[in-house]
């Protein structure tokens, strides 16, 4: 797969035409964001790691999706102006998408295709949390719910997937991040 996903045309939440070859050779965590859901603390912790690690080359880019539970409803102006005031977000944003489904985004479809499963560092899983919620999760390779993290190398291999509840500061995302950065 490697350079595929840079090529995968995306916007930037602001509407001008991107791409993620705009991060060619840096360390890219791809998070599906929700500005209404019981994770959106997430936001502060992963503003920290961009801060954090920026200067080392890891970029966190968030992929606004309101495809779990009507959790990201707003428009993209709304999104932003959301992620500014209450989490003081500066690592880059993109437009809303669609991460599950038929209608599922390229981004997506590759991310997922290249790491089908994601790994869970609690105790108990995000699914057996969302099961004493009365929600039965997507089955696997889909993803299970908001904030779940694809870890993107600098050559464009999508080396690692984290479960949604993976803090951004857990132990075992900051050595994979951390083991990427150190990579040349």
């Amino acid at each position: 797969m490697g350079a595929q996903i840079y090529e995968i045309p995306v916007k930037k939440i602001t509407g001008e035409d991107a791409l993620l070859a705009e991060h060619k050779g840096k360390v890219v965590l791809v998070v599906n964001v929700a500005s209404k859901c019981g994770l959106t603390p997430q936001y502060e912790g992963l503003e920290k790691l961009y801060e954090k690690y920026a200067a080392k080359g890891l970029v966190v880019a968030g992929f606004p999706a309101n495809d779990f539970k009507s959790q990201e409803p707003g428009t993209e102006a709304e999104i932003q102006a959301f992620c500014t005031s209450n989490y003081g977000v500066k690592f880059p944003m993109y437009s809303k998408i669609t991460v599950v489904g038929a209608d599922k985004h390229p981004l997506y479809k590759a991310l997922i295709s290249a790491q089908p499963e994601a790994v869970s560092v609690n105790t108990p899983s995000w699914r057996e949390k969302l099961k004493g919620y009365g929600i039965e999760g997507n089955p696997e390779p889909e993803l299970l719910w908001n904030f779940e993290k694809f870890l993107v190398s600098r050559s464009g291999e999508v080396v690692k997937r984290f479960a949604p509840d993976t803090a951004p500061d857990a132990p075992e995302l900051i050595v994979a991040i951390e083991g990427e950065l150190a990579k040349n």
